[in-house]
């Protein structure tokens, strides 16, 4: 993402988003047809409402389409694999902190039995 500036808000309209990334709304809206995990929530007037975290996709999906090359189909793989690494982080957080309990416990097991021989 080259360097673009975003306002400190949580909330933005799609002809702000549009600004922002530089392309036309209707391309925003072929976006979230394209990409799922591009999906402003509607307000209760119907209007298309982007949070931050959707505006990053957005300029992702630019960069890729844009700047990298890459077809529809080729950057929708690149930000499912972005969803899935971030995914994976966590996962594997939750795994280490799972085996150290586990090798914890093994280690207080052990203690025991050195105590009994």
């Amino acid at each position: 993402m080259a360097n673009v500036e975003i306002p400190d808000r949580l909330h933005f309209k799609i002809g702000e988003v549009a600004d922002i990334v530089g392309v036309e709304a209707f391309v925003l809206r072929f976006w979230e047809s394209e990409f799922p995990t591009l999906s402003p929530k509607k307000a209760e007037s119907g209007h298309r409402v982007y949070r931050r975290a959707d505006l990053e996709i957005a300029l992702k999906i630019k960069e890729l389409l844009h700047e990298q090359g890459f077809t529809i189909a080729g950057a929708r793989k690149q930000i499912g694999r972005r969803g899935r690494d971030k995914a994976d982080e966590r996962v594997g957080e939750k795994t280490a902190k799972k085996l150290e309990l586990v090798r914890d416990e093994l280690r207080d097991i052990l203690t025991l039995l050195d105590g009994k021989s």
